[in-house]
């Protein structure tokens, strides 16, 4: 019944998609902004377990939607239960994606989730189960699929064959600021508006840790090994994307805690190599040793006819003869419209839940070779 409802608010193509937004931290709080830039929003409900967030959240709500009313819950389940909403959007931490995710499906809502939609292997299958079941629709917050110069650049290099095969993919992100956040002053006592139970969930509890909860990709259980699950999944997304790729054959990894003895248990310095079977190495690094933030983030196609350097910052594609290739890029609010887009029309969204378990999986058998320290092949339990 709940489905049947919530699809019959999506009738019409010009009706605004209604929207509960579950996770009111920075990244819930950019994604409210997107959907306004985006258009045919509004939202309607937001969920934190921090009162503080919510606070937040609806502040910037009023300002952004003026006369919205919008109701407040400190538990998702409450949100997702609400009839009238077309969808909700994850922006929690790792480990509650793609729980909170398969709740909101089966509840009648199509999800946006943030990356990676999964926190371990065995999550993206329920969640692929989830959207089969329900015929609801997820969007990967793995924005490069909807960028334009990416979208431009994959038609004119890739789907033309001008790049020719590729054997070699070489990804870094280095200096990522984001992944040595600070504790606040003063938050060193849990604050009273903050349900911490409520935040850990189904991880085994534990008294208030503030690093991990201001710090979260410091920690494996918040974050999918760090800036593995954080950064590379966005970069060998497009990888596989460009490529028709799905699953590797087997991935190596090194790294450690070189500089940042800390209490984290996610490696500060890392390297992964993945190798697919349509002959291919697809590579990764990522350092917050090296606080340099020019040039800091690349994924490179060596291609048999030409070289594709390529990320937000835009593209450059440098032929085996000619002249080099170049096109600016930028923020876009695309992959949200193209989000809210399929909510009204039924269509697949460009970052699906298939998408979205396999680009987790890639990191996911990055980090146990990680843990491991050693080759780790790909098991076919992990087929969608």
């Amino acid at each position: 019944m709940a489905t049947a409802a919530s699809a019959a608010r999506v009738m019409g193509a010009n009706d605004r998609v209604r929207l509960g937004v579950i996770g009111n931290g920075g990244r819930g709080q950019h994604l409210i902004r997107m959907a306004k830039a985006a258009g045919g929003a509004e939202i309607a409900a937001l969920c934190d377990a921090w009162d503080v967030r919510r606070q937040e959240a609806r502040s910037l709500v009023e300002k952004e939607f003026p006369g919205a009313q919008v109701e407040e819950f400190a538990d998702f389940r409450k949100l997702i239960e609400r009839k009238d909403l077309d969808a909700v959007i994850v922006a929690s931490t790792d480990h509650w994606h793609s729980r909170m995710a398969v709740a909101a499906l089966h509840a009648g809502k199509d999800v946006f989730v943030e990356k990676p939609m999964t926190s371990l292997p065995e999550q993206g299958l329920d969640v692929v189960k989830a959207v089969r079941e329900t015929k609801k629709l997820v969007q990967v917050g793995v924005q490069q699929r909807s960028i334009s110069h990416f979208i431009e650049a994959k038609q004119r290099f890739f789907d033309t064959g001008m790049i020719g095969p590729v054997h070699l993919v070489r990804t870094w992100w280095n200096a990522n600021g984001g992944y040595l956040t600070p504790v606040p002053a003063g938050m060193e006592t849990k604050p009273s508006g903050l349900d911490w139970d409520a935040v850990l969930g189904w991880l085994p509890k534990r008294p208030w840790n503030p690093k991990m909860y201001f710090n979260r990709f410091a920690y494996w259980e918040f974050s999918t090994g760090g800036q593995t699950g954080g950064l590379f999944v966005h970069m060998v997304d497009v990888v596989h994307w460009y490529l028709g790729l799905t699953k590797p054959l087997s991935a190596v990894a090194l790294g450690g805690i070189y500089q940042y003895d800390d209490g984290r248990d996610t490696a500060d310095n890392i390297n992964f190599i993945l190798d697919y079977p349509q002959k291919l190495n697809v590579t990764f690094e990522a350092t917050i040793t090296d606080m340099i933030p020019r040039e800091s983030a690349d994924i490179v196609f060596f291609g048999e006819k030409g070289r594709l350097n390529i990320f937000r910052y835009g593209y450059r594609f440098l032929p085996r003869e000619g002249e080099p290739i170049v096109a600016k890029g930028g923020a876009e609010p695309a992959h949200m419209a193209n989000f809210l887009e399929c909510v009204r029309s039924r269509k697949e969204p460009n970052a699906n839940a298939v998408d979205g378990h396999y680009g987790a999986m890639a990191c996911h058998i990055g980090n146990i070779a990680y843990q491991k320290k050693q080759k780790v092949a790909w098991n076919t339990k992990w087929d969608v």
